[in-house]
């Protein structure tokens, strides 16, 4: 065995033994001290998680570096952390009851999602890893509503099984990017069924996706919920949630985001991916410690930087 497969097998267990016994002083303490849990989780994972935080600074600069002052970088950046620890320990202790979803969690704009889902099309819900999202999600599905998350398979199995039955429970589907054919069709099944796609357009997609603006740098960005909506007609309706003061929380869904209509198939993904990444920026401007700095956004790189880089590197 590699010594980096093995490092990285010891570092999820360690997460994984942090997590058990996180749930297990969770369930301990008295819910008014869970927020003060969190924010002691917070602190401790700004403190060693190095990595993270270097992504965190990083992403921030590239974001903010000629409009903000580096105060004011940093104290997003723990206030990212402090949001984070937030939402685990919300989902570990909050999102099975009912009561503290009702009192914590508004809803402005549902009349949005009614008039897409009118359409009988299903909803393509375009939002972001942006505020305790499980939240949003959990609040609609206790309204009635039938949603399936698109999501990625965490590295480790039995924590990605644990929030798994989590999301069962809430009446949350899970949809799987892998394997890709089975990821196409349950999602295509989804809309034809009326029901709500949840996906987050915000994660770094590779070579494989379309290149627009994010913060004035290219990002590799996924073509998969437009050409879903292209396909199927669905509409696209933006919905994000963020945090309010004593931690309520305010979901917003936004009016049907119409599909930019270019003069080919290529240039229609493009424009329709760099409206729909402008929106997500706006509200990462409005709520900055709501996002999630600590994801490498612009980590691939269009050809048109990478060749000139190596040229210069053969020079």
């Amino acid at each position: 065995m590699q010594i980096k497969e093995l490092s990285r097998r010891i570092q999820r267990f360690f997460a994984r033994i942090m997590l058990q016994f996180c749930v297990l002083i969770i369930k301990l303490i008295p819910e008014k001290y869970v927020y003060g849990f969190a924010h002691i989780l917070a602190k401790l994972g700004f403190a060693v998680a190095a990595k993270h935080r270097r992504v965190a600074f990083e992403s921030l600069n590239i974001a903010f570096g000629k409009e903000k002052k580096e105060e004011e970088i940093k104290q997003i950046a723990v206030d990212c952390f402090e949001n984070i620890a937030k939402m685990v320990v919300e989902f570990m202790v909050f999102l099975d009851k009912p009561d503290f979803i009702n009192r914590y969690v508004t809803v402005r704009g549902i009349e949005n999602l009614d008039k897409a889902l009118a359409k009988k099309k299903g909803v393509v819900a375009l939002s972001a890893h942006f505020g305790n999202f499980p939240l949003m999600l959990a609040k609609l599905a206790a309204q009635g509503y039938e949603i399936a998350t698109m999501l990625r398979y965490m590295r480790d199995p039995w924590v990605s099984q644990y929030f798994h039955v989590k999301r069962e429970n809430l009446g949350i589907s899970s949809i799987y990017t892998q394997p890709r054919k089975q990821c196409v069709e349950k999602s295509l099944e989804t809309l034809r069924q009326n029901k709500i796609l949840f996906i987050q357009l915000d994660q770094n997609f590779g070579t494989g996706g379309v290149f627009v603006d994010f913060f004035g740098k290219k990002a590799a960005t996924a073509k998969g919920p437009i050409v879903f909506a292209l396909r199927t007609k669905s509409p696209i309706v933006p919905m994000f949630i963020y945090r309010e003061k004593n931690n309520m929380q305010r979901v917003v869904i936004e009016p049907e985001a119409e599909i930019a209509e270019g003069k080919d198939f290529e240039e229609t993904i493009y424009l329709t991916a760099q409206k729909l990444t402008g929106i997500i920026e706006s509200y990462a401007r409005r709520y900055p410690s709501d996002w999630g700095w600590i994801h490498k956004r612009w980590k691939a790189r269009p050809k048109e930087e990478i060749v000139p880089m190596a040229e210069e590197l053969s020079l």
